[in-house]
């Protein structure tokens, strides 16, 4: 069977990947030049791993990533620790796959290494998708027209596609946005920071992380704001704006801010939840589908494990059975994907709280939670196994 995927993000080459592996014949198109190092830090809790294993490629991400030991949640002003989760050897043991914390194009680059050269096609932007009831049609830029039997539209959160399928739907401002940057380990070695955190406060929240087996330091600052931001991965912010933002936090983190060479700020977008992603035979994945905001660490990991089931769906399926298999794929991702969405929200607010009653209880939930599940309050997601026994 013939599929094309249209772009070449985590999400398309994963399903790229993951169709490759079902027994099909895949062309993956991309409207840039060639693959770019766009982004910084990305998190694959074990419900992603577990599917970069069975795609072999687990190895080939962990040797350029970190296995944080803890996650440790901080207060805003002085650092003092509220309560930290188990999210090394323990949780790999637990969850049968191991936490990673992978630089964006550390991750791409391994996924794109294992998609033969013939079949990634750069410089190729789509302008158009159709069908009928024997084949979907792409059309490109240039005016080509490609025949195949599935076409994956994994065009981000500007889906092109999503609108072609289900009419105009733009994507939704979360009224938080968040400065990113990356500093190397030298820059902040005189801080004693800790491995992994996130610092709670008042309209905001900082987390930080290694990348690169310890090299680089990925740090990510969140906050309210109802000031329309543009959701750019290149946009910089100006000179010291971070700093006047988080002014009064603990003063390690205003250190950091201020060490930054190069600090880009982001507008953190979202998309309404859909009750199907597909019509016919053209179906969304990854963010085009579900983009959320990412306060559970889940928007990447949700995009491979929409690969993962795409290709069990469609596992040596027949050209005329594509519309019912991507009804299986919707069936089995979309409460998923919903709800994961919707608890990335909810932790958006209670990360965000003013000091006062409503903070001292979030912090009394997470320290019993702490005392209950050493996994912590995302791990709910961890154990979901997406094609086990199937």
């Amino acid at each position: 069977m013939r599929a094309i995927v249209v772009g070449a993000g985590i999400g398309g080459l994963t399903a790229t990947l993951a169709l490759r592996r079902a027994g099909h014949d895949v062309t993956l198109l991309e409207q840039s030049r060639r693959l770019t190092e766009i982004g910084a830090g990305i998190q694959l809790a074990p419900n992603a791993t577990r599917v970069l294993r069975r795609l072999n490629l687990l190895d080939a991400v962990a040797q350029h990533s970190v296995r944080p030991a803890h996650l440790s949640f901080r207060t805003w002003s002085d650092g003092s620790e509220i309560c930290r989760y188990v999210i090394g050897r323990d949780a790999e043991e637990e969850f049968g796959a191991p936490y990673l914390q992978v630089h964006r194009a550390d991750l791409q680059r391994a996924l794109a290494a294992a998609v033969p050269p013939g079949s990634l096609r750069l410089a190729t932007p789509v302008t158009g998708i159709d069908q009928d009831d024997k084949a979907a049609r792409v059309t490109t830029a240039s005016g080509e027209r490609l025949d195949a039997d599935l076409v994956v539209a994994a065009d981000g959160i500007r889906s092109a596609a999503r609108q072609w399928l289900f009419g105009a739907d733009e994507a939704v401002f979360s009224h938080t946005a968040a400065y990113r940057a990356l500093l190397p380990a030298a820059e902040v070695a005189d801080l004693d920071l800790p491995q992994y955190a996130g610092w709670l406060g008042p309209g905001g929240h900082v987390v930080h992380y290694w990348l690169r087996r310890g090299e680089l330091l990925n740090v990510v600052a969140v906050f309210v704001t109802d000031r329309a931001a543009r959701e750019s991965w290149t946009a910089q912010a100006e000179p010291g704006e971070q700093l006047r933002t988080f002014a009064g936090w603990d003063p390690r983190l205003l250190t950091v801010l201020d060490r930054a060479g190069q600090v880009f700020r982001y507008g953190i977008h979202t998309r309404a939840p859909l009750p199907r992603w597909h019509v016919g035979r053209v179906t969304l994945l990854g963010d085009s589908a579900h983009a959320m905001v990412p306060f559970q660490a889940q928007g990447a990991a949700q995009a491979v494990m929409d690969a993962a089931v795409l290709g069990d769906c469609l596992t040596d399926a027949r050209a005329d059975e594509v519309p019912e298999a991507l009804d299986r794929y919707v069936r089995r991702r979309v409460p998923a994907a919903t709800a994961v969405q919707a608890g990335s929200a909810r932790a958006g607010h209670d990360y965000h709280l003013p000091d006062g009653l409503e903070a001292d209880a979030r912090n009394a939930r997470l320290v019993a939670l702490a005392a209950g599940n050493r996994f912590g309050p995302h791990a709910a997601a961890w154990p979901e196994d997406v094609v086990a026994d199937r």
